[in-house]
């Protein structure tokens, strides 16, 4: 396990300290999976590792969040649920897809608007699950 964490550790995965916003917390998220998938984490160890990340008030929210888990070994699946429970809480969830479906170019560039529309169109999946549905919702 030492050399699998001095691994994940040179990868330098980014620390996450329990920003109130979906769009981060989904990012971080996505980066640490990432992390797990190129250097070959084995599923034992990939709570432990990511909760290495959380700092300041993720981290004081994950020690007690964890003591309240009957089992005491919390699985990548259960972390994650009770992760994007914190902090993608379902109204905020409904507040993005919103954001999603009224999104207009407006002001804003080309790049910069499908940077926007990609940024949210993670919260709406089975609008954009196919190239087609996300060039017609695009235009």
């Amino acid at each position: 396990m030492a050399n699998a964490f001095k691994s994940f550790k040179s990868v330098k995965p980014s620390e996450f300290h329990g920003v109130a916003d979906p769009i981060q917390a989904r990012a971080w998220l996505k980066e640490v999976e990432k992390t797990f998938e190129r250097i070959g984490t084995e599923e034992a160890h990939t709570t432990n590792f990511s909760t290495y990340l959380l700092k300041g008030e993720a981290n004081y929210w994950w020690e007690a969040k964890k003591n309240m888990e009957p089992q005491g070994i919390v699985t990548w699946k259960r972390f994650t649920e009770l992760f994007l429970k914190k902090y993608v809480p379902k109204f905020m969830e409904i507040q993005m897809q919103r954001k999603f479906l009224e999104l207009k170019q407006e002001n804003m560039s080309v790049a910069e608007y499908e940077a926007k529309f990609t940024e949210l169109s993670r919260f709406v999946p089975q609008l954009v699950s196919t190239e087609e549905q996300k060039a017609e919702r695009f235009q």
